[in-house]
């Protein structure tokens, strides 16, 4: 089959962010596990029926690893609302799809195997599992738009949460390079997903004008700053970022000239308690890139189906 991205004949690309969808097998001991996993993928499948999109991003803990018994039957249970809708899809992993038995570079591979599945291997001597870049064509069959995915990792062995290591913060200046060499020297409209927030996602809520939610009290970042959105800034290309993990946390700020964004939880939206409509409904985010712009649109789709355009302003605090 043909895993050409490309932007449709009006010259728009929709991208639909699925992100902590955490699906769990019927071995887990929770009896309300697979009620919410069906309920989750009734929730994807509403959205991808009103969005239409021309690609799914499973933006990281596709899975609940340690809450299940066979963590690759419920990979394969989360992303086959993609393969049954044949829907082009991509992935990256967050700190829970490896706390079980199986890991990331056996969950990549595993993602690979799939049909509608538009990842690709990780490039060698790169940290972590599911590093890569996706290029979109415009209708002359050039290259218009750049997508990077990359590993945030899990844990920090330090304590707290990992980051994106330097082997790929350099992985991605010399990709992000060549496109720029091969796009006549301008650096291409380019988005980046991962799963763990940088630590300027919470600079961007205490210092600069926010628009949307940060219920989780703060943004659950990295213990170390390695330097990955200042090499963004500096190759000129991303536009946006877009990660999950923290579940009550769906903000967007604009923080020299990248826009920092959370997705929407699309399983439950906070681990404070057990209520799943406890601060606002589950859902996606939903992005749209325009050929020939370095601009994009985004909204939030959520459970009921009504769709979020304007969020809530945050003023900084300090």
């Amino acid at each position: 089959m043909n895993k050409t991205l490309k932007f449709r004949d009006d010259g728009t690309f929709t991208i639909v962010q699925f992100t902590d969808v955490e699906f769990i097998d019927e071995f887990d001991h929770d009896p309300d596990s697979p009620k919410l996993d069906k309920e989750t993928r009734c929730l994807m499948e509403m959205v991808i029926r009103e969005e239409q999109p021309d690609l799914i991003v499973f933006s990281g803990d596709v899975i609940a690893s340690a809450r299940t018994r066979d963590p690759i039957q419920s990979f394969r249970h989360a992303v086959a609302v993609a393969e049954d809708h044949q829907v082009l899809w991509a992935a990256v992993f967050g700190n829970h799809d490896s706390e079980g038995s199986v890991s990331r570079k056996q969950m990549h591979r595993v993602q690979l195997e799939h049909e509608y599945c538009v990842a690709k291997e990780d490039p060698p001597g790169v940290s972590g599992a599911g590093n890569y870049v996706l290029t979109v064509m415009n209708d002359q069959d050039e290259v218009a738009a750049a997508l990077y995915f990359l590993d945030s990792g899990d844990y920090s062995p330090f304590g707290g949460y990992d980051w994106i290591r330097r082997d790929q913060i350099n992985w991605y200046v010399s990709t992000s390079q060549i496109l720029t060499e091969q796009n006549g020297g301008i650096p291409l409209p380019a988005l980046a997903f991962f799963h763990i927030p940088l630590p300027e996602y919470s600079e961007a809520w205490e210092h600069h004008i926010c628009y949307g939610h940060r219920l989780d009290g703060k943004c659950h970042t990295p213990m170390l700053n390695s330097g990955f959105f200042s090499a963004m800034v500096e190759m000129g290309d991303v536009m946006g970022t877009f990660v999950g993990h923290d579940h009550a946390n769906d903000f967007c700020s604009t923080l020299h000239g990248i826009r920092l964004c959370y997705g929407r939880a699309t399983k439950y939206v906070s681990y404070i308690d057990n209520e799943r409509n406890d601060y606002f409904p589950t859902g996606a985010r939903v992005i749209k890139l325009q050929a020939g712009a370095r601009e994009f649109d985004t909204w939030i789709r959520q459970n009921d189906g009504s769709v979020v355009h304007e969020q809530p302003v945050h003023y900084p605090e300090r």
